[in-house]
Parts: structure tokens; sequence; C-alpha cells
């Protein structure tokens, strides 16, 4: 008796985690099988018929695909201006917030409302700050005294790829902010008096308590603005949509290009696996890294 119940309950409870298994495996597993497949073959997404031709999708998209490379590239530079500044003002934001000033949880607010935003939104409103010739950016400058230096900020092959990666910055670095606060407050302030107590500087401090003991968060954070700016794809198509002459593509932008641009869906699988491990051997490097800097 005890052993039915037993099982009932084992039965019970594997079906309430039926619906999620399902889910996973139908939009999830499936679909990584078949670009898996596919990128194995050619095929144009409409015909029944593929050809099998083996290697060569990655042999051309690895030796070949100049503007791919390009792609990655591009973000690879957004990845190391996310990593630098905007980690950087939203670690400089936190400890401003995590201090006893007036209107704090105003800020927190504040400063959380850009991510929050849709991608598209936001690269609407930007495109109208860049824009050449009614732009705020450029009207800013004339009213400054500074309008030799206006120009078509989006539209200009040595500003769009920084101005693109600045509209990244403002957009991300709230949550950045965010996951770096609760690990500021995480702390607890038993050290820091202790160490008031002992003499110590504002400087040893933070060398001492504070960077230590947030090693982790910043690791946390920095994967997870690799693998958010790596991936970015809303902001470059609502503002450049990969131009000028490539200069801001991305991987994503890359891949969808080339499924519907030019009907290569074996191709765009096998970039999409590429890419796919580039994610992986950073993600799989910053853990190895962490761990290291962690003993």
């Amino acid at each position: 008796m005890k052993k039915s119940i037993k099982y009932k309950d084992i039965f019970s409870s594997y079906l309430f985690v039926l619906p999620a298994i399902i889910l996973f495996l139908v939009f999830s597993l499936y679909p990584i099988f078949k670009v898996v497949e596919l990128s194995f073959f050619e095929w144009d997404g409409i015909s029944k018929f593929t050809k099998f031709v083996g290697f060569k999708n990655f042999i051309d998209v690895l030796f070949s695909n100049k503007i791919w490379w390009k792609s990655v590239l591009n973000a690879f530079y957004i990845t190391l201006i996310a990593l630098t500044i905007q980690n950087g003002v939203a670690l400089f934001l936190a400890f401003c917030c995590d201090k006893d000033i007036r209107g704090a949880k105003a800020y927190r607010v504040i400063f959380y409302l850009p991510p929050v935003l849709s991608g598209i939104v936001v690269g609407l409103i930007w495109n109208w700050i860049y824009d050449g010739s009614y732009g705020f950016l450029n009207h800013m400058l004339t009213v400054l005294g500074l309008g030799q230096y206006s120009r078509a900020w989006l539209a200009d092959p040595k500003t769009a790829l920084m101005a693109v990666a600045l509209i990244h910055i403002w957009k991300g670095f709230g949550w950045g902010f965010i996951i770096l606060l609760a690990g500021l407050q995480g702390i607890s302030r038993d050290y820091y008096e202790s160490a008031k107590i002992d003499g110590a500087s504002s400087f040893q401090i933070f060398k001492n308590i504070t960077i230590p003991l947030m090693i982790p968060i910043f690791f946390l954070v920095s994967i997870l603005t690799i693998l958010g700016t790596m991936q970015i794809y809303d902001l470059i198509i609502s503002t450049t949509q990969g131009g000028p002459g490539y200069h801001t593509e991305v991987p994503i932008t890359r891949i969808l290009t080339t499924m519907t641009g030019t009907s290569r869906f074996g191709y765009a699988c096998a970039m999409s696996l590429v890419f796919g491990a580039i994610l992986l051997i950073l993600s799989i490097f910053q853990l190895k890294v962490s761990k290291k800097i962690e003993r």
C-alpha cells in the first residue's frame, strides 16, 4: 500500500512538470536539432528539396565570409565599450545610491527605466537625437558654437558604430546598476565599522573589503553583459539596420539578412552555430577566470 502511494506521488510530481518538459522539447530542443541538421544542407526555406553539402557552410563562414567576421568584430567592439564604460557608470551610480543620500529610492527607479523601455522605441528616440538635419545633438552643438562638428551621426561610417554603442550604454547600464547595488547592500556594515575602528581609510576599505566581496557580482554582471551585448539586435534594426556599408552589422543581423535576404537558410544555420560556439567559449573562459580569482 505504501509503495503504491509512493509511486502515485512520483507520478503526480512528474505530471506537474510534464507541460514544462513538453514546451522545452518542442520550442527549444527540437529547434536546436533542426538548426544543426539544416547547417549541413543548402535550403532556400521554401522548397521541399535540400542538398547535402557537409561542412561546406561552416568552411565558408569561417574562412570566406569577411562580412560575417566584421559583424563579429563590431559586436566585440560594442561589448568592450559596455564592459568598461557601461559597467563603470553602473558601478559608480551603485556606490552613490548605496550611501545614505536624499532621494536614493527615486534614483533607483529612474536609473532602471531605460532597460525597461523597448529597444525599438529607444532606437527611434535616438534616431531623432542623432539626426543630421534636425537632430537634438546637432542643435545643441550649434547652440554651443560647435556647429562645425555636426554630422549625420548614424550615417557616417566614422561615428555610426560608436553612436550605436552609446545608445546601448544608455539603455543597458540600469540593470547592471541594480545587480551591483544589490551586491553592495548585501555586504554587512559590520565589516566597514570594524575597519574604521582599526583606522582604515576609505580607499583601504574599498580595496580590501568591497572589491573582494564584490568579485562574484562583478563576474556575474560581466557575463550577462557579454552575452547580452553580443546578441544585440533591436537597437541596430531601429537605428542603422547594419549600415552604413556594414559598419554596424552584428552577428544576429547578419544571420537574419542571410536567411531573409538571400534565402540561404542552411548557411544562416551554420552562422548561428558558429556564433553560439563563440558565446559558449567566452562564457566558459569567464567562469574559469572567476573561479581562479575567487580561490
